[in-house]
């Protein structure tokens, strides 16, 4: 058995995607292996087997330290978002990051299409992963909503899903947002479009389990990001048989396919009204949207993704850390 520890950027008070991600990770590992979790790793912790980092520019002094520390010890790098669509391509310490790690992983295939072409061979994709959960039966006399989950913060756009709400005109449709304001600008723009438009609901934040709760009784999910990594959301929404609708950027193309119907472009509130209202409006274009999701869903089961994480940590373990050749993109 041995020790890994995870340096996670976010704890669980922040219940974002890096959290979600270093959680369910340890629940994989911890089946075989020793798990801690932390904020970061200096000289003088306890010295793991496996050091785990999440983001490239927020875990980059803690991967820097240990591979000065123990250059012997394999390292793991996951890119999960900004750090990989934003900080590789402009900050020295997330570049840095790319060259201290012994393996890198992206959360989907179009990911590796951002790494520079010299640390590209020692990259692997490993999709995220939910249980499933039996879709919700739609029940008469409430209202369709749809759901964008994601905290108020400028990369995942909320301002483009309340701009939609203003413009949608379909009776019995609400657009509900969950999640807390880490910008104080969006989230005093979240009160005046409450106020203003009946159609939207600004939640606020809500634990994990509640967040899935009420996602898995709504008519869609909008994922509306600038930027992401691998939507953890995307999956949560898959696995429940929650059709999306999703900015066209590459993270949401990786996670959804190239040929998804779902696509609206990024910062289009109007297209995006557009398509809330023709999922509600037409019957086949709502089918095409789960048959695609559900085609999908296969690529984000736990066994999936346990599996790929196991075989690349006991590779590291076992110090045979040459990238093996791989079909990492034929899902794309």
């Amino acid at each position: 058995m041995a020790f890994i520890h995870i340096v996670s950027p976010a704890s669980a008070r922040e219940n974002n995607g890096n959290w979600q991600t270093a959680s369910r990770w340890r629940r994989h590992l911890a089946r075989d292996h020793r798990v801690t979790i932390g904020a970061d790793w200096r000289p003088g912790d306890p010295v793991p087997d496996l050091l785990i980092a999440l983001h490239a520019r927020r875990s980059a002094g803690a991967l820097a330290a240990f591979t000065m520390a123990h250059p012997a010890r394999p390292t793991l790098l996951v890119l999960t978002g900004t750090d990989l669509y934003r900080d590789i391509h402009a900050d020295a310490a997330a570049q840095a990051s790319l060259l201290h790690a012994t393996r890198l992983v992206v959360l989907q295939p179009r990911g590796l299409d951002e790494l520079p072409p010299a640390v590209r061979p020692k990259a692997s994709v490993i999709y995220q992963s939910a249980p499933r959960l039996a879709p919700a039966r739609p029940r008469r006399g409430v209202p369709l909503d749809i759901v964008m989950v994601g905290h108020l913060r400028p990369e995942k756009d909320p301002r483009t899903f309340m701009d939609a709400a203003r413009l949608i005109d379909v009776p019995g449709v609400r657009l509900l947002h969950v999640g807390a304001a880490l910008d104080p600008e969006l989230g005093r723009l979240a009160d005046a479009t409450q106020r203003a438009t009946s159609a939207y609901r600004w939640l606020g934040a809500l634990p994990h389990t509640a967040a899935r709760r009420r996602l898995r009784r709504c008519h869609a999910m909008v994922i509306a990001s600038r930027m992401e990594g691998g939507a953890n959301v995307i999956i949560e929404a898959v696995t429940s048989g929650v059709p999306v609708l999703a900015s066209c950027i590459s993270g949401n193309a990786g996670m959804l396919g190239d040929d998804y119907a779902g696509f609206f472009p990024s910062g289009d509130a109007r297209a995006l009204a557009g398509l809330v209202e023709r999922s509600v409006r037409d019957p086949a274009f709502l089918a095409r949207l789960r048959r695609q999701c559900a085609a999908r869903a296969a690529l984000f089961a736990p066994a999936a993704e346990r599996a790929r994480l196991l075989d690349l940590v006991d590779n590291l373990l076992s110090r045979d850390t040459a990238p093996e050749p791989s079909d990492e993109r034929k899902h794309t």
